[in-house]
């Protein structure tokens, strides 16, 4: 267990603003029910047009440059599940709860939920759209977890910047991620980024050694196969470590 790090964040939030205004003019939607900011509005200002032409006060106030939004490659979805709150009849991911889905980097940071301030027994999860965050999940069925731990309350900075290389698509085989979870506990907040095909070892350990980088995380972080995890549960051991 380690206290919180502080990540590369400059230089992050720089490659982050950069990646998404390159795919600002080709990104698609994967969702047709949510909406994108401004992508097919004709009635609406451009991109640095001055809102309002008259000598009003509340004109005068509102000139300036349109709101700019970031839309992203992928649409994404927030899920909420609380561990402590099942009963032991209760099938896993019965309780769970689709929060909302996004489609843009300002979703995240208007929207972000701090693992600090989230109830203990809680399961936070954001998932790519039309992936739901259980081993059944055709997609996630054949997949694994890194995952990272930390003392309780000290990850919210690892979390947001977690969601902003994922959503970003600042991986290399970010097309191998299905998402991530943080799971609030007692004494612990552990993050885990889920991926799709676990026997590809060369994709695992590129995402798990570039999820450090971006975090500026030291310590030793090790991969699980879900069909390891269903089988042993907490006795299933790291195939692969970074």
């Amino acid at each position: 267990m380690v206290e919180e790090e502080t990540p590369k964040s400059s230089a992050f939030l720089e490659d982050q603003t950069n990646n998404n205004n390159n795919k600002n003019s080709t990104a698609t939607n994967p969702n047709p029910m949510a909406p994108r900011g401004g992508d097919d509005d004709d009635d609406g200002p451009e991109e640095g047009e001055i809102v309002g032409e008259d000598d009003s006060a509340s004109s005068k106030l509102s000139k300036g440059l349109v709101h700019q939004t970031h839309p992203l490659e992928n649409s994404w979805t927030f899920w909420f599940d609380n561990y402590s709150a099942k009963s032991k009849q209760a099938d896993w991911g019965s309780t769970m709860r689709l929060i909302y889905t996004f489609t843009t980097v300002e979703d995240v940071y208007n929207n972000i939920h701090h693992p600090s301030k989230l109830s203990i027994g809680t399961d936070l999860h954001c998932f790519k759209y039309n992936i739901e965050p259980k081993w059944e999940d055709p997609v996630c069925a054949n997949g694994g977890k890194w995952t990272i731990t930390y003392g309780r309350g000290k990850s919210d900075t690892c979390w947001l910047y977690t969601l902003l290389a994922m959503i970003g698509e600042q991986f290399d085989h970010g097309d191998e991620i299905c998402g991530a979870v943080v799971n609030v506990r007692n004494r612990q907040d552990k993050i885990s980024i889920w991926t799709k095909n676990a026997s590809n070892e060369a994709a695992q350990l590129s995402i798990g050694k570039q999820w450090k980088e971006f975090l500026d995380y030291s310590d030793t972080i090790g991969f699980i196969f879900h069909d390891d995890a269903k089988k042993l549960d907490r006795a299933a051991k790291s195939r692969y470590t970074t």
